[in-house]
């Protein structure tokens, strides 16, 4: 090969990169948020800035859930759920895209060798005499095939099409940790609610098994009546009812965390109680802007858009014409052992161009196809960010109504007390029959099932504010 063949090939790579490609792709602007600039009425309206604290999503979920046991199974599930394994591995397949249309951007070189043998027959030799004769040609070179020079950024618009996808999968993978965190703590509350059902209910079928028995003994004795004692197995029997049922819960809490956490969750393992479980509650919410816009489903949404948005450009790109360079340096020689040598170098250098004329309208459906799903993201994102303030302000609004409703709960949990002793005294004395009594240990029951629901929910719902507000680290 020439040193002047070797410049021109070099000229030509080299102007290959540095050609200037346009991007057709529309410029990117956020929508606006389709949202009040404020939460409700009910929801706090000072900022971290304001008080000198962090947000809500600033706090890292270890120091948002400090219980060491409550800790410890989200740790296992970080570790070993399946479905955020799935959405880690997600990533590597989305990072894969994006290298692959990367590289796109650049020429492929290919190193060939190639050797041939050929006979041709007496009967169709050309030579005079006709005589048959052996041909041979041995090749080795390096070579561009149908590298095309992206001058209107069709393969950029691609690349960051996949760019974007790229992030969007890694949000949707921090969507995920923080949907499992939050799935885990309320699933661990969830059971330490049913257990504490559980202790409530074998607590009141003893004692009805005690009022059981003395009912029984004065029946006996001719105090009590018959139905005295039938409403006294009554209560019995619904409670052992109840104790069935908190039994198979707790079962089924324990399998709801197994699969959660990845592995197998002893119950005996877990001495947590709920009464005993404290939350973060008093960090500023912030402005949406500065929620909203930073949740990872809501992340994830705009770099879809964007993506949508990058591949308008590739679609536009199809319009005008494409060039593509094919080319190939090395050597080649009838004779092996002389295919290096100085004299034995080739080369090829061919460009091609390729002009849309008439597609039957074929690019103008791919860019309107693409135009409709960049406006199918649009509203995505927008519908993402809607449902995201319903969330949180769902959130806040529960949060001070929950704290009051647990106060009052606790009240009447004491004051249905007080009714169940001043029953069973009447009772004791003749005064009143056994369906008073009755009337006060389903009531005492009731507002302690009802206490335990609450505590439940007021701390389900400080998670699901950990969860909504955009999580922690």
């Amino acid at each position: 090969m020439t040193t002047m063949t070797r410049k021109t090939l070099l000229a030509t790579a080299v102007m290959a990169f540095m050609l200037p490609g346009c991007s057709l792709a529309p410029q990117y602007l956020r929508p606006a948020l389709p949202v009040p600039q404020s939460w409700p009425g009910g929801a706090p309206a000072e900022t971290a800035a304001a008080t000198a604290k962090p947000l809500w999503s600033d706090l890292a979920w270890k120091d948002y859930f400090t219980a060491p046991e409550l800790q410890g199974l989200i740790q296992r599930a970080l570790d070993d759920n399946r479905d955020l394994r799935v959405a880690a591995l997600n990533i590597e397949v989305a990072r894969a895209s994006y290298r692959s249309a990367s590289a796109d951007l650049l020429p492929t070189i290919d190193a060939n060798g190639e050797g041939s043998r050929s006979l041709t027959p007496e009967s169709v030799s050309q030579s005079q005499p006709p005589r048959a004769s052996l041909s041979r040609q041995y090749d080795a070179n390096l070579g561009v095939t149908a590298f095309e020079l992206d001058l209107f950024g069709r393969l950029r618009s691609l690349k960051s099409s996949a760019l974007e996808s790229y992030l969007a999968t890694a949000e949707a993978r921090s969507a995920t940790q923080i949907a499992l965190v939050a799935e885990v703590a309320n699933a661990y509350l969830t059971l330490l609610a049913d257990r504490k059902l559980l202790a409530l209910t074998k607590d009141t079928l003893t004692s009805r098994l005690s009022s059981l028995a003395l009912v029984q003994r004065s029946f006996e004795h001719g105090v009590s009546s018959a139905l005295d004692l039938a409403q006294a197995r009554t209560a019995v029997e619904t409670a052992r009812a109840s104790q069935a049922q908190y039994q198979r819960q707790v079962e089924q809490d324990r399998n709801a965390l197994t699969l959660l956490v990845g592995s197998p969750v002893e119950l005996d393992s877990l001495q947590g109680d709920l009464d005993s479980v404290r939350l973060v509650e008093d960090l500023p919410v912030g402005l949406p802007s500065q929620v909203l816009l930073r949740r990872p489903d809501i992340l994830q949404a705009e770099h879809e858009l964007q993506a949508a948005n990058a591949n308008i450009g590739a679609a536009r790109a199809a319009f005008f014409p494409s060039i593509s360079l094919t080319g190939s340096a090395g050597y080649a020689s009838q004779s092996l052992d002389k295919l290096f040598d100085a004299n034995s170098g080739a080369w090829s250098f061919g460009p091609s161009i390729s002009i849309p004329i008439f597609d039957a309208g074929r690019n103008q459906a791919n860019l309107a196809s693409a135009k409709a799903s960049r406006d199918i993201a649009v509203a995505q994102y927008e519908k993402s960010i809607q449902t995201a303030f319903r969330e949180v302000a769902d959130g806040l609004a529960a949060k001070g109504t929950l704290t009051d409703q647990q106060k009052a709960q606790t009240d009447l949990v004491a004051a249905t007390q007080d009714s169940y002793r001043l029953s069973q005294a009447r009772y004791d004395h003749g005064v009143d029959s056994y369906l008073s009594v009755l009337d006060s240990q389903r009531s005492l029951f009731s507002a302690q099932q009802d206490l335990v629901s609450v505590q439940a929910s007021r701390l389900g719902n400080l998670v699901t504010l950990y969860k909504v507000l955009g999580g922690g680290g």
